[in-house]
Order: C-alpha cells, then sequence, then structure tokens
C-alpha cells in the first residue's frame, strides 16, 4: 500500500525511505558494494553504478529526510560541516552572503576563512530583519540562519525573513540550519525557507555514534546542482553511516519530546537560581521570541538546548562543568545522553572575543544540551554542580 499524504510524523519517521528488497526483509539490509553489475556498457541492472554517486542507503536516509522536512528533495552529506560547504561552493565567484552573527563556530570559520578564498564574502548582523535593507547588495546570493542559533538560542522569524528576502531579490537563496530543533519541532521549508540544514550528527542520529549532514528543499534546479557538487566533490556518507543515521531517525519524535519536556524543567529551575546571571531557553514564557516559537514550533516546545550564564564567570563555569554527574563535558549535543560545554573556549573558541560577546557568548555562559535521562535525575545533577560551582 505505501504512505499516505495524510500520515502523521511518527508514522513517516518509521517508514519513509523505507523499501523492501528481494528477500522480503523488514529494515532494509546494509549495502556495501562500492560498484554495481551492468548488463552491457552503460547499461546498469538497476538503478546504481556507482556508491559515490548514489547508494540505497543513502537514498533512502535522503528521501526520509525530504519527507519528514516536507521537501521534495534530500541530500545526504559526509558532516554537517561539508554539508554548508556544498551549499556555498555553489555560489558562483565574487558572490556575496548575510548571516546571523551567533552562529555555530564552525560555520564562521567556513564563511570567514574558507568561502572567501573562494570569493564569497560574509556580512554577519546581529538584528537580521532590520538590517536586511541596508545588507542586501547587487552580488548578494545567500541568506543564512540558525534558530534557535547557536549557543545564545535566539528564535527568528523564518516567514517574516523569507519574506523580505524574496521581495528584495526573488533569486537570493535563504539557508536554514535547524539542527537544534529537528524536523520533528520545526520545518522551515514550510516557513518559506529554500533550504533547510542539518547536522545529523545530532538529533537526527542522536547517538552519538554517526557523522553526518542532510538537507532538504523544494527547488529541483538547487537540488540538481548540490546532487552534482555531492558527486564531483564527494562529500558523502558511508552506506553504513547512512544506515545508522536512517535508524536513529525512526525514533526522533520519541527523543526529542522527551529531551524538550527534561529541559523545560531544568530551565524553570534555572530561570529562579540566585546563582545564574540569565537563562536562554525558548521553552520560557520569558524568552523574547517566545511569539515566535509559538507558530514556528511544534506545541511551541523549546527544545532539548539550554543555555546559562553562572555567576562567577569563568572560573564558576569551569567548575559547573567538571562538577556535573550525569551530563559529560563534551562537544556537540542531541545524543539520548546529556552534555555540556563551555562555549568560549569550546565551540566557539575560535571566534574573536569582541565578536563573540556581541553575540552573547561569554566567558561565564555554560551550554547544555539536555538528554533523555530521567527528569528529576538530571535537575538535581545541576543542582548539586550549581552548588559545587560556588
Amino acid at each position: 500500500m505505501g504512505l499516505l499524504p495524510t500520515d502523521k510524523f511518527a508514522t513517516l519517521a518509521i517508514h519513509a525511505g523505507e523499501h523492501t528488497d528481494a528477500h522480503g526483509s523488514v529494515i532494509e539490509p546494509i549495502s556495501l558494494s562500492t560498484t554495481f553489475k551492468q548488463s552491457a556498457p552503460a547499461q546498469p541492472i538497476g538503478t546504481y553504478e556507482y556508491s559515490r554517486s548514489q547508494n540505497p542507503n543513502r537514498e533512502n536516509l535522503e528521501n526520509a529526510i525530504a519527507a519528514l522536512e516536507k521537501g521534495k528533495y534530500g541530500l545526504a552529506f559526509s558532516s554537517g560541516s561539508a554539508t554548508t560547504a556544498i551549499i556555498l561552493q555553489s555560489l558562483p565567484q565574487g558572490s556575496h552572503a548575510i548571516s546571523i552573527g551567533d552562529v555555530y563556530g564552525g560555520t564562521h570559520r567556513y564563511f570567514t576563512k574558507v568561502a572567501n578564498a573562494h570569493g564569497v564574502d560574509t556580512t554577519f548582523t546581529n538584528n537580521l530583519i532590520a538590517d536586511l535593507p541596508s545588507l542586501v547588495k547587487e552580488n548578494t546570493k545567500l541568506v543564512w540562519i540558525e534558530s534557535p542559533t547557536n549557543p545564545t538560542l535566539k528564535v527568528t522569524d523564518i516567514r517574516a525573513v523569507a519574506d523580505k528576502v524574496h521581495a528584495l531579490n526573488k533569486d537570493i537563496i535563504l539557508v536554514v540550519d535547524n539542527t537544534f530543533l529537528s524536523p520533528y519541532l520545526s520545518n522551515p521549508l514550510t516557513f518559506g525557507a529554500d533550504i533547510v540544514v542539518h547536522s545529523a550528527t545530532k538529533y537526527i542520529n542522536g547517538h552519538s555514534d554517526v557523522v553526518l549532514g542532510v538537507l532538504a528543499t523544494n527547488s529541483k534546479e538547487i537540488y540538481e546542482r548540490l546532487q552534482f557538487l555531492q558527486n564531483a566533490v564527494g562529500a558523502i556518507p558511508s552506506p553504513f553511516d547512512a544506515w545508522l543515521t536512517h535508524r536513529g531517525l525512526k525514533t526522533l519524535h520519541l527523543r526529542v519530546r522527551q529531551a524538550a519536556l527534561n529541559a523545560t524543567k531544568i530551565a524553570e529551575f534555572l530561570e529562579k537560581n540566585e546563582n545564574v546571571v540569565a537563562v536562554n531557553y525558548p521553552g520560557l514564557e520569558s524568552h523574547p521570541d517566545r511569539a515566535v516559537v509559538k507558530k514556528q514550533h511544534r506545541d511551541a516546545l523549546g527544545g532539548g538546548m539550554i543555555s546559562f550564564r553562572i555567576k562567577g564567570g569563568a572560573e564558576a563555569a569551569a567548575k559547573f562543568s567538571s562538577a556535573t554527574r550525569l551530563f559529560t563535558l563534551a562537544e556537540s549535543l542531541g545524543g539520548i545522553e546529556s552534555l555540556l560545554e563551555v562555549p568560549a573556549v569550546m565551540t566557539h573558541g575560535g571566534i574573536p572575543k569582541e565578536a563573540r560577546e556581541a553575540t552573547g557568548v561569554f566567558d561565564d555562559l555554560v551550554r547544555l544540551s539536555v538528554g533523555i535521562e530521567d527528569g528529576d535525575d538530571l535537575l538535581d545533577d545541576i543542582k548539586q554542580a550549581l552548588a559545587a560551582a560556588q
């Protein structure tokens, strides 16, 4: 029978991209072959010729990502950074890009130290909607958003940006990094984005055992251009990594919802704690972009990421990070286990201090990736670590 247009997220997560093989396998087997037999020159027996160009496991994952992001096309890459690189590589030399200032350190690094080497100049702004009209130039080809931002969790009104961008120039591509929310909590393509990207290493895979990136789009032209580069550059995931990520995707809705519920409990505690200077969490009613969250996120959930400033500066942040029992001090996010880090010296350490602090990334900022352990146990861990830090 197959899937119906009315099927809900959980059904799509489990069944989208699945194909029954000749043996009737309920779960698609891993196809490790690098090349595929042909019946005559240039006449493949099936749809595959060489695994760099396409592979059954990668194609299944790409179809599943497209379905969950409500897009027509999906592509998978060797990492989230490779996904970013391919998109920027697709721009003509001499192009101009606009990015929010509060962006993942690796994305900032690519814009400022790699893309500029092949003639793409980037302007960063901390007030995108207000600044857009004055920032768009004749050669502006792309606008880049993270929502929520990493690590200060600002939320951008994607529809407002999309309307303004496309009114200024319909050919500008709007890219939204949806890593912090996953396709379960938000679908940027439905709000006017041209491309949605993810580090699938994070929530989509969800088990901290794969490095992989994905994107989805509704534009055939964009898809074909990026698919060409995916093959030409060879920035592809292995069949096993694609299979693992597709497997992780099947429980995405269960994991992300539980992480968001746990995070809400922790954020509400932190907001009232005397040892905390400020809390950034989109699920709090006090969040400055809460109205946008309510129209852009499923059930107005804030996701599993929190950041907060701790009293006592960098020293207190370091003590807190070393005192937790369940939260592991490590980079990355979105896994089943809870992680924490200090962005100023870890994920965002490569950004100049002045630029970093202009976006709210101070030395006392701690970022939490809340996992799916028992919520009360996680809260107790936060409480005792805060006491230890003081």
